[in-house]
C-alpha cells in the first residue's frame, strides 16, 4: 500500500526520489509506513531523527524514562531545557518540528509480556494504570495498558533501540509472534552491532543470543563513545527504510559489527544448525 505524495512533498523529498532505486514508488511506500521504535535513548534518537526526516508516515515511540544531563552527549533530540521531561514527550516535540507530515505517537511505558499490566508514570507522581492505550493526554502521550497484539500488528516494522537483553528477547518474541520484521541495534564503548530478522524468512535474535554467553554490561559500567551510538542508530534507520521500500540487499541471518577505533565493519553468518523455539529455524 502506498500513500500518494503532494507536490510539496515531492519537492521536499526530491533528493531521495531522484535515486532510481527509490523513485516516487519508494517514497510513497515510506509515506505509508508505520514504524514502532522501542527505546528513546541514543539509538532511538538517531533512528527516529533519520526516519522522520526521510518521510516515514508514522512513528510510535515507547519509553518510560526521563531526560537526564548524562543523556545529552549522545541523545541529540534533547537539550538542557528538556531535562526532567519524559523522553517520549521531548522526542515527540522535536520530531514534530523536523517533519509535521510524520505522525508521531508517544507511549510512556515499558514493554511488558502478554497479559502483564502496563504502568506508565504520570509525572505528577500518580501512576496511570487504568486508561486504555488508545487514549492520550493533552501532550499527545499515551498512558495506558498496551495491547501487544494491537501494537505490533498495526506496525510494519519494529526497531529495537533498547539497552538490555531482557527487553531484546521480549521484542524478538513479539515480532515473531505477530509476523513483524525487526531491526535490532546495540552500542557500547567503541563497538556497535546490528541484526535484521524477518519472520518466515530468517533466523531470529534468539538464535543470535544463543551464540554468546558473555555477561551483559551497561553503558554506565563500560562507557559509550557518542558517535558510535549515532552511527548504529542511523544504520538501523537505513536498514528499516530498505525493508519498507524493498530497496537493495538486506543482510539476513547475519550479525553486522562495527569497530569504531579501527573503522572496520564485519559480517558474521549465523549457523543454520540450531533449533529455535521462537522462529522454528
Amino acid at each position: 500500500m502506498k500513500t500518494p505524495l503532494s507536490t510539496k512533498q515531492v519537492m521536499r523529498y526530491n533528493r531521495q526520489i531522484v535515486l532510481p532505486q527509490v523513485d516516487i514508488d519508494g517514497q510513497e511506500l515510506l509515506a505509508a509506513s508505520r514504524v514502532l521504535l522501542i527505546g528513546v535513548g541514543g539509538l532511538g534518537n538517531a533512528a527516529a531523527t533519520s526516519l522522520c526526516g526521510s518521510g516515514v508516515g508514522k512513528i510510535t515511540l515507547i519509553d518510560n524514562d526521563i531526560v537526564e544531563h548524562t543523556n545529552l552527549p549522545r541523545q541529540t533530540l534533547f537539550d538542557e531545557s528538556q531535562i526532567g521531561q519524559s523522553k517520549v514527550m521531548a522526542a515527540k516535540a522535536r520530531l514534530a518540528q523536523i517533519n509535521s507530515d510524520c505522525d508521531i505517537v508517544g507511549i510512556e511505558a515499558s514493554l511488558q509480556p502478554d497479559n502483564t499490566p502496563y504502568t506508565s508514570i504520570d509525572r505528577s507522581g500518580v501512576d496511570s494504570e487504568e486508561v486504555d492505550a488508545s487514549q492520550t493526554d493533552s501532550s499527545g502521550i499515551e498512558k495506558a495498558e498496551i495491547n501487544n497484539h494491537k501494537l505490533f500488528s498495526e506496525h510494519d516494522i519494529v526497531l529495537d533501540c533498547t539497552d538490555n537483553t531482557q527487553s531484546r528477547d521480549l521484542i524478538n518474541h513479539l515480532c515473531y509472534k505477530h509476523g513483524v520484521p525487526l531491526i535490532s541495534g546495540a552500542a557500547i564503548r567503541f563497538e556497535g552491532q546490528l541484526f535484521v530478522a524477518k519472520p518466515g524468512e530468517s533466523q531470529c535474535y534468539a538464535c543470535l543470543r544463543r551464540l554468546f554467553s558473555a555477561p551483559e554490561l551497561s553503558c554506565t559500567e563500560a562507557g559509550i563513545f557518542s558517535p558510535i551510538v549515532n552511527i548504529v542508530g542511523t544504520y538501523q534507520a537505513l536498514l528499516a527504510m530498505q525493508v519498507l521500500m524493498r530497496v537493495g540487499s538486506v543482510p539476513l541471518n547475519t550479525l553486522l559489527t562495527f569497530d569504531g577505533l579501527q573503522h572496520e565493519w564485519q559480517q558474521w553468518t549465523l549457523p543454520n544448525t540450531m533449533q529455535c523455539d521462537v522462529c522454528n529455524k
